[in-house]
């Protein structure tokens, strides 16, 4: 467990954490569970390829969970029409925020 298919999936791991953590917005925090779905799948393959069933199990079940995120973020209708709703407001205080700094 230490070619390149699981630095991979480390350093990708840690991108969309830092993707995630850094709370850049809901689709850049959708794009780091897309990202998490990508490197949970090449864990899986890793597990599955190296008899780690443990890795390979919760990063199936990690799979599940990101692909909701991805769901939740990117691809639910209701959300995305409140993502658009809250970008909107995001502007409009961001600007009032640099006039009372004025």
């Amino acid at each position: 467990m230490n070619g390149p298919l699981e630095w991979i999936a480390a350093i990708g791991t840690m991108i969309a954490a830092g993707m995630i953590a850094a709370d850049l917005g809901r689709k850049a925090t959708g794009w780091g569970f897309v990202l998490f779905c990508a490197v949970a799948i090449t864990w899986v393959v890793s597990g599955l390829i190296e008899n780690a069933m443990p890795i390979a199990a919760m990063n199936a079940i990690l799979l599940l969970i990101n692909a909701w995120g991805v769901w939740q973020y990117l691809l639910s209708p209701k959300n995305r029409k409140k993502i658009e709703k809250l970008e909107e407001l995001e502007e409009e205080a961001e600007a009032e925020v640099e006039a009372e700094e004025s």
